[in-house]
């Protein structure tokens, strides 16, 4: 998780929603991701798919048996479905998200029985400094816009 932080930290300075993401398989880094959708300009940019991307790249599989994703914001609705999708392993994450958490928070997606695969998941691991690290961005943003309006 501290990798993803790290990852979550950088996406920040580049002005993007910052989410990390880290896929490893067999204690292996197999692909990792950050938020990119406004550098992208790609509503697909999320972290954790971009780190699933590249990890079945790097395995040569869309398969993720046996790939933990570890990411520090509860992920949406999109990214859940493609977890399940892409029959993902387990899933660790650090901060909820009441507003649009689709892993515990509104929904739970990746656990649910009427879908053929279910992910396990663990999650609050390292949620308060990665819930922190999602609000010191967003405090930063909103001050920037009020002097600007100012």
């Amino acid at each position: 998780m501290q990798h993803a932080l790290k990852l979550a930290r950088e996406a920040a300075t580049l002005g993007e929603v910052p989410v990390g993401a880290v896929a490893v398989k067999d204690g292996v880094v197999v692909g990792t991701g950050m938020n990119r959708r406004e550098i992208d300009n790609d509503p697909f940019s999320h972290a954790e798919l971009v780190a699933m991307r590249r990890a079945a790249e790097t395995l040569g599989a869309w398969r993720l048996i046996g790939v933990t994703v570890y990411v520090t914001l509860e992920p949406c609705a999109m990214c859940a479905g493609a977890m399940v999708q892409g029959r993902l392993s387990r899933l660790v994450f650090g901060a909820s998200d009441p507003k649009a958490g689709a892993v515990g928070s509104l929904y739970d997606l990746a656990r649910d029985s009427r879908h053929n695969h279910r992910v396990e998941v663990t999650s609050g691991v390292l949620g308060d400094e990665c819930s922190a690290v999602l609000k010191d961005f967003f405090k930063a943003l909103r001050a920037k816009k009020s002097e600007t309006t100012e």
